[in-house]
């Protein structure tokens, strides 16, 4: 069995405990996770759900482990870059996780201490870099490339040959159509379909919102 220990003890820690719930039923006992515990700076995170593991403290008193990897658990992408830089500093290891029911194709690669959720798909010659989180079943295209700590949330679709660079959030249901590139540090706020490059330290969302009633 792989150790891990997960950073984080909320909503998306919880999440994932769920998917390595899931990966566990799906394989042989010795390629499961053992949850070795949960370090969160707010202790009663842990208490509002029922986890895998032991509470074990805070990240910032956190002394990294040599004896087991690592599974990134906060959804808030301001702090995972930052907690994930500090942790390899001090020679932290991280782990993958992939949902037994994403459906990844054979010629894509997915990076070190990424995530992929239930139903997520990625397509033929898609690269995916390190430390993604790719929320339930979102979608990213053939030939696309994602680079590392994004945030890709819920039925995201990420059409072919689409580039994404670093540290960027996709909110529930965005989109992008193919072709499209978009660089570092950009919020695309759930339901903005992407048509023009994005460059960075952007927001994209709706200035308006329609209501189409039909009576």
């Amino acid at each position: 069995m792989k150790k891990v220990i997960i950073i984080g003890a909320g909503g998306h820690s919880a999440e994932i405990t769920d998917y390595i719930t899931h990966y566990n039923n799906s394989v042989a006992p010795e390629l499961c996770f053992d949850v070795v515990g949960y370090i969160d700076d707010n202790k009663e995170s842990y208490n509002n759900y029922s986890l895998l593991g032991p509470y074990i403290g805070t990240i910032k008193d956190h002394e990294v482990s040599q004896d087991a990897e690592y599974i990134m658990g906060i959804a808030n992408i301001q702090f995972r870059r930052t907690i994930i830089q500090n942790f390899l500093e001090k020679g932290a290891r991280f782990a993958t996780l992939i949902h037994p029911t994403a459906i990844i194709s054979p010629s894509a690669t997915v990076g070190e201490g990424c995530v992929v959720a239930h139903n997520a798909s990625i397509g033929p010659k898609a690269i995916i870099g390190n430390f993604n989180m790719l929320n339930s079943r979102c979608t990213i295209g053939h030939d696309s490339t994602i680079g590392n700590f994004n945030f890709i949330g819920p039925q995201v679709v990420l059409s072919g040959f689409t580039k994404v660079g670093n540290n960027n959030m996709f909110g529930v249901n965005s989109a992008t159509i193919p072709t499209i590139e978009i660089g570092d540090n950009n919020t695309i706020a759930a339901g903005m379909i992407i048509t023009k490059t994005v460059k960075d330290n952007e927001t994209h969302f709706y200035r308006f919102k329609e209501k189409v009633v039909i009576t």
